[in-house]
């Protein structure tokens, strides 16, 4: 990937930093003036206490009691926090650390900043103001939590500062209040850091330590855990003597080696908008430092955790759209194995998915997964619309079934893994469902993510959302039975028929897709939940002739709400809703309005706005735009980097779409190796205005099937394989490990 991009200082504010990490260590660059910062921690960083286990009060049953005969104190007693210790924390969270700065003389400022996809290396230009220009090079270790950091030889050796996280006043007060003790700084023979101890059992001290070298020009960082105090910092001073032995040359070439074989799989795209084109390359540049196969499971903010306040929603892992959208590149992205420490934790929780199961509805071989919880799956917070919400547990299920689909397991771990997981979620839905006298169902109590918040009246009757999971959840366990030979669950058949798949209520030729029965879309909300079924999950099609008028209305409506309360991870979604229904241009200016308003001065992705006039998510009355503290996610930038991708070769209904998301004027675009359903890599190219080759890998073998992307009556060339094709469908029979290209006949 010889491509280079490019940021300029100042870099005010930690989040505006250039991102580094290896999916355990998360590193943010920036500075100004005189003063380069680096903030580091690591993303398994937490204090584990706080938070609540599902518990018997926490039945369907009761809920459904409670609700019904509306007594809120009923419902709040059963979701509330356990009543914690004087100095106990009421919910698990990431911890701040602290950040370490090189300090130039002062005639040297800091100009510019660059990021080398090729090495993942990051540069940050300083000047004397004379002509002269030097460079730091940062370069993290993909392998282990070190960071080595070089400057050119013309360039005086900085003055190195420790800034910890209690060197900021209300938040040390904070971490006082919940049993922290400062760290214990240290400083000899170039040996620099601090220990910081936390509070619960089992949680280990975090040792970072520093190495600086004035000969060699260089700064070596590590970031090691031990049993006390002592044993970090020994774990942390071997790791970085083992490196500084090895020397920078051999973190180049581990480096080197890594990122080569990382951007081979990842699909290359050619757009002719800029902002697009950065969008997508320091997307999956960041989706590599985010979910490396190596490291640890990425929750809302990764590994790139601030030091100057406890993380917003605890850094933790949402359940109910975020970590899906922090995981979404994987699939077109090709990068399926960085899913793997996301599912192998998740399959670590089993036994706890399913003692929730038993408690909510009372059975043995269902799954419940919260919306919110750390990453001993212990629940943050007493949301009890989120906690309740089914959906997550679906929406993981379907990470993992497209894990399997896109090529990424074979058939062992769909029976192992998959299978088990869709069935025990669809068990528990099996459980809430209502059946009426004459044999149809319903869903008594459902909620949409977070619309109306946990307020009184935020449930009722078939919530689209849910319904959209039910219906994919069955489609998706006979796709398993079919391949394992396992016989579908007859009630699967009997829900098939008579549940709706959305919640479609109005005046006639006026219907459109409600939040629940009796709650249309009420105004602008983050969360387009009740559009699911059209994407992610894809049970609804957009030109079906029974959904065709209805989705219109639905996204008239939804339009005309507009965007007044939107978040930055809910705009990517609303552009692939765009695309879905060949709204193309639009769905391209929402990234680019994204970009504009969710990303900072140093593209950091954010969840508020960073000025008014688009919406009022983070407006304050009480606060500044300038003086309020930014909330960054990963979720909006990695939605935007796979909407991205989806556009470039898009599957509906087990169809691939090429170029949904390259509007009309977009003359020249091409990509090449973007993965779909069915294990299958697809390339195209479109050169003034029209297709002109189309290449299709097929790994596993097996039918292919492409919407026509020539007019009516151009006949198509294939280089291989049998093809059929029709006014509207190509479909392609592959043997595995065949490259096919079809071009259309002169």
């Amino acid at each position: 990937m010889d491509k280079t991009l490019h940021w300029s200082f100042p870099l005010p504010r930690t989040h505006t930093g250039m991102l580094m990490g290896n999916g355990v260590l998360g590193v943010m660059v920036w500075g100004e003036g005189n003063v380069l910062r680096i903030t580091v921690n690591r993303g398994d960083f937490w204090d584990h206490r706080g938070g609540k286990e599902w518990t018997d009060q926490m039945s369907f049953d009761n809920i459904r009691d409670r609700l019904e005969r509306n007594d809120r104190d009923g419902l709040l007693e059963a979701f509330k926090i356990p009543t914690k210790g004087p100095r106990e924390p009421e919910r698990p969270s990431l911890l701040p650390l602290g950040r370490v700065e090189l300090v130039f003389p002062g005639e040297w400022r800091l100009t510019t900043g660059r990021i080398e996809l090729s090495t993942g290396t990051v540069v940050a230009s300083l000047s004397d103001g004379r002509g002269t220009s030097r460079d730091v090079k940062v370069e993290i270790a993909m392998d282990r939590p070190v960071l080595w950091l070089q400057h050119d030889a013309g360039l005086p050796f900085p003055e190195v500062r420790i800034v910890t996280c209690w060197q900021y006043p209300k938040l040390a007060e904070k971490l006082v209040a919940i049993g922290f003790v400062e760290p214990e700084k240290f400083e000899e023979d170039g040996w620099f850091g601090w220990v910081q101890s936390r509070v619960a059992a089992g949680d280990r001290p975090l040792c970072v330590m520093g190495k600086k070298d004035a000969k060699s020009c260089s700064v070596a960082l590590s970031l090691e855990y031990g049993a006390d105090v002592a044993s970090a910092r020994a774990e942390a001073r071997s790791t970085l003597q083992r490196v500084v032995q090895a020397g920078r040359t051999e973190l180049q070439r581990a480096n080197g080696e890594w990122w080569k074989r990382y951007w081979a799989d990842v699909p290359r795209l050619q757009m002719p908008d800029a902002d697009l084109d950065f969008l997508y390359h320091y997307g999956m540049y960041k989706f590599a430092g985010l979910t490396n196969p190596s490291g640890l499971a990425a929750g809302l903010q990764g590994p790139w955790i601030e030091e100057y306040q406890l993380p917003p929603w605890s850094g933790d892992y949402h359940f109910n759209i975020n970590v899906q959208m922090c995981y979404q590149p994987a699939y077109a992205g090709n990068r399926l194995a960085n899913l793997k420490p996301m599912l192998d934790l998740i399959q670590s929780w089993m036994p706890i998915l399913r003692d929730n199961a038993k408690k909510f509805v009372g059975i043995n071989d269902g799954l419940v997964l919260p919306h919110a919880v750390d990453d001993r799956c212990r629940i943050i917070g007493a949301f009890w619309t989120g906690t309740i919400d089914h959906g997550c547990t679906a929406w993981v299920g379907k990470m993992m079934f497209d894990y399997w689909q896109f090529g990424g397991g074979d058939d062992a771990f769909l029976r192992q893994t998959v299978y088990p997981f869709l069935h025990g979620a669809m068990r528990v839905y099996e459980e809430m469902l209502d059946r009426d006298a004459s044999g149809a169902f319903s869903l008594p109590i459902s909620v949409s993510p977070e619309y109306r918040g946990a307020a009184m009246n935020a449930w009722g009757r078939n919530a689209s959302f849910q319904l959209a999971c039910i219906h994919w959840l069955i489609g998706a366990l006979r796709e398993c039975c079919r391949v394992l030979g396992e016989t579908p669950r007859p009630i699967w058949g009997e829900i098939e028929k008579s549940l709706p798949m959305a919640c479609v209520e109005g005046e006639p030729q006026r219907q459109r897709i409600h939040l629940w029965s009796g709650t249309d879309l009420e105004e602008s909300h983050r969360h387009h939940s009740h559009l699911a079924g059209i994407t992610p999950f894809d049970v609804i099609d957009p030109n079906d002739s029974a959904w065709k008028d209805v989705v219109a209305q639905s996204i008239n409506h939804w339009i005309r709400k507009g965007m007044g309360l939107w978040s930055g991870w809910c705009m990517p979604w609303a552009s692939a809703l765009h695309q879905r229904v060949g709204n193309v241009d639009m769905s391209v200016i929402i990234l680019k309005i994204w970009k504009s308003v969710f990303t900072n001065t140093g593209h950091g992705t954010l969840h508020d706005c960073q000025f008014a006039g688009l919406t009022l998510m983070g407006i304050s009355t009480s606060a500044s735009q300038e003086t309020k503290a930014e909330i960054m996610q990963m979720d909006g930038g990695m939605g935007v980097t796979a909407t991205l991708l989806e556009g470039m070769a898009q599957a509906r209904k087990g169809m691939i779409h090429l170029f949904a998301g390259a509007p009309k004027s977009w003359m020249d675009v091409s990509f090449s190796g973007v993965r779909c359903p069915g294990a299958f890599l697809v390339s195209a190219t479109r050169q003034a205005g029209q297709v002109s080759s189309v290449t299709v890998v097929s790994e596993r073998g097996g039918e292919f099937k492409l919407a026509n992307p020539w007019p009516a009556g151009v006949g198509v060339r294939s280089s291989a394989g049998q093809l059929n094709d029709s006014a509207s469908v190509l479909i392609l029979t592959t043997k595995p490990g065949e490259s096919i290209t079809l071009t259309p006949e002169s």
